[in-house]
C-alpha cells in the first residue's frame, strides 16, 4: 500500500530557469515521478537535486520540517524555498501526516524535544524513554526511526546513513521494510548506501540520468564500486 501516488513538476509555471534550483536540469528535464511501491529510492550524485526535491515533496505534502531558524546568511536566494509551489501532489486516498527526516534537522529537532520534556517527560516516551541528546547519534536514530515508523504516514529520509553504521544501515533497512509491508507506512528515501539501496521491491529512481529514470540495483554505480572494491580491495590500495 501507498500514500503518495505521483508528484507533477509543473515546469511551465516556474518564475525563473536562471536561479537554483529552477536552473537544475532535473527540473526542466523530469514531468513526473511516479511513486508505485512502498519504498522509493532515490540515488545519485551530490547536486543532482534529488534532496532538494525530496525537501519539496515534504513540503507540498503538507509535512512540517522541525528547523532551527535562529542562523543568519550573507546572501539569500528568494526562489530557494519556492519549489514545492510548483509540485502538483496526487494522493491514493487523502493526504496523509509524516515527517521529513534529514541530519541537521533531527538535531534541531532533538534539542526541541529536549526543552519540551522539561516540562513534560511523557514526551520521551514516544522515544524509548529516554533522552535522544543523552544517546550516541546513532541510539538516537535508531530510537526515533523505531517509534515514528509504527505509525500511519509518509515518511521521507534524507542521506539517513550519514551517522549509522553498517549494522544499523541494516537495521534501519529492517525497520523500513517490515513497516511498509505493514501497509501503513511509505518511505521516499535519497541515499548513498548500497545497504538501504538493497530494499527489496523498492523503486530506484537514478538521478545521474535525465529525465530521471528507474534503475535496477545491481545497475547502480553504488552497487558497482562497492562490489568491486569488495571483491578486489587490494588493487585500490595499491601504490
Amino acid at each position: 500500500m501507498y500514500h503518495l501516488n505521483s508528484i507533477k513538476l509543473e515546469a511551465e509555471q516556474y518564475p525563473t530557469r536562471e536561479h537554483y534550483p529552477f536552473n537544475l536540469p532535473l527540473f526542466s528535464e523530469t514531468k513526473k515521478l511516479d511513486f508505485t511501491n512502498p519504498v522509493t529510492l532515490f540515488v545519485g550524485q551530490n547536486g543532482s537535486g534529488k534532496s532538494t526535491l525530496l525537501e519539496a515533496i515534504a513540503v507540498a505534502a503538507g509535512i512540517y520540517i522541525w528547523r532551527n531558524n535562529m542562523t543568519s546568511r550573507y546572501m539569500v536566494n528568494r526562489y530557494e524555498a519556492t519549489l514545492h509551489r510548483y509540485l502538483k501532489v496526487s494522493w491514493e486516498n487523502g493526504s496523509v501526516p509524516g515527517s521529513f527526516f534529514g541530519a541537521q534537522i533531527f538535531k534541531d529537532f532533538a534539542s526541541m524535544l529536549e526543552e519540551w520534556a522539561t516540562t513534560d517527560p511523557g514526551q520521551l516516551e514516544f522515544f524509548g524513554g529516554k533522552s535522544l541528546i543523552s544517546q550516541s547519534h546513532g541510539q538516537s536514530l535508531m530510537s526515533f526511526f523505531r517509534s515514528r515508523y509504527k505509525l500511519k504516514g509518509l515518511y521521507l529520509l534524507d542521506e539517513p546513513e550519514t551517522a549509522l553504521s553498517p549494522s544499523s544501515q541494516l537495521e534501519l533497512l529492517r525497520l523500513i521494510s517490515e513497516n511498509s509491508k505493514g501497509g501503513h507506512a511509505q518511505f521516499i528515501v535519497a541515499t548513498h548506501s548500497p545497504i538501504l539501496l538493497a530494499c527489496k521491491n523498492a523503486t530506484i529512481y537514478n538521478f545521474d540520468e535525465m529525465p530521471v529514470s528507474e534503475v535496477k540495483y545491481e545497475d547502480t554505480e553504488h552497487f558497482r564500486v562497492y562490489r568491486d572494491f569488495l571483491n578486489h580491495w587490494e588493487k585500490y590500495l595499491m601504490d
